[in-house]
């Protein structure tokens, strides 16, 4: 029996998009930063490969279908280290609120501060 790689590789792509929908829903919060990074990292794989798909291709199709994908990854790596950085930016010490200057503290104990 043989069948087309159209097929498979549907079907690959398939069973990829119900296995991802899974795993990014089911991750606990606490997880997701850690998601993110991996996520980012494996982007930058991505990243990569359409680069050689686009240099690599004799045909016009695939060299803009390279092209887009770098595009379109890149965007994704992007927005996604920003992603993470905002979130990790969440986990930090807040600064506490800085005393006030020492002449602002004398004219608010002398009352020359206030309005009549």
């Amino acid at each position: 029996m043989d069948i087309s790689h159209t097929i498979i590789n549907l079907i690959i792509f398939v069973l990829a998009i119900y296995v991802g929908y899974h795993v990014v829903w089911n991750v606990t919060p606490a997880l997701h930063t850690p998601l993110m990074a991996v996520t980012n990292a494996i982007s930058a794989i991505i990243i990569v490969g359409a680069m050689l798909a686009a240099g690599l291709t004799e045909g016009l199709t695939g060299q803009v279908a390279g092209t887009v994908a770098v595009a379109l990854a890149a965007v994704n790596v992007f927005g996604g280290f920003m992603v993470t950085r905002r979130m990790l930016e969440m986990f930090k010490k807040k600064e506490p609120k800085r005393a006030l200057d020492p002449a602002v503290k004398a004219d608010a104990a002398s009352g020359a501060g206030e309005r009549a």
